[in-house]
């Protein structure tokens, strides 16, 4: 029973990488759609999402599954209630690429604005903590998740400052009004998704010591 326990569980596992691995895809088109005005790339991001989907709502009724039949305890049962919140995590982030495409989908459409914010970057950083977050549960790397954890208060900051650099250059091009609030969106979008990897790196951190660190870091 605990051989075909373990059989089962890697497969929950190759099966979230591989859900993390479209994400990771998605996010990447997403931001080279906004940064290279590609509306069909956007598109594809778009288009590509009921991919995800589909396989969130597989994985979920496979851990379901597993739970029923194996009746699991420990760090099994934590890893498969871990499994089944990164899902809904991993399917959230799909969907916010989709708004960060769906965003370039317009801005490729409008007058060319300058980015006033190093979006690259940001965008670097989010993709490092989604990478990373992964990374801590193939792993179980604590100081990995911890660090993912950390990293969260650079993106915000990163945020902020794309606030005020927008409304600055609302103030000097206010005829552009549109496609600046679209560009603050896209830095939004990636603030959350950031908060989402978050999510992951603590699911890592209680899957490995049974604690649960929601609304609180670590250091």
């Amino acid at each position: 029973m605990a051989r075909h326990l373990q059989v089962e569980i890697e497969k929950l596992k190759k099966k979230i990488l591989l859900i993390g691995a479209m994400v990771e895809e998605a996010l990447q088109k997403s931001v080279q759609a906004v940064l290279d005005r590609d509306a069909a790339l956007a598109l594809s991001v778009i288009e590509h999402d009921q991919d995800i989907d589909r396989m969130e709502v597989e994985l979920e009724e496979e851990c379901l599954k597993v739970l029923a039949l194996h009746q699991p305890v420990a760090v099994d049962l934590r890893f498969i209630v871990a499994i089944l919140k990164i899902n809904n995590d991993l399917e959230r982030i799909g969907d916010l690429a989709v708004n960060v495409a769906g965003r370039a989908r317009f801005l490729a459409q409008a007058e060319k604005v300058e980015i006033p914010y190093d979006l690259k970057s940001m965008f670097s950083e989010v993709r490092a903590m989604l990478k990373n977050s992964l990374d801590a549960l193939v792993n179980l790397d604590l100081d990995l998740a911890n660090g993912v954890c950390i990293a969260d208060d650079k993106v915000d900051e990163a945020n902020r400052k794309m606030y005020q650099q927008v409304m600055q250059a609302i103030r000097k091009k206010p005829d552009q009004l549109e496609a600046y609030i679209n560009m603050l969106s896209v830095s939004r979008y990636l603030e959350r998704i950031a908060d989402h990897t978050t999510n992951i790196a603590q699911d890592v951190i209680y899957l490995m010591e049974g604690e649960i660190v929601r609304h609180h870091h670590r250091v």
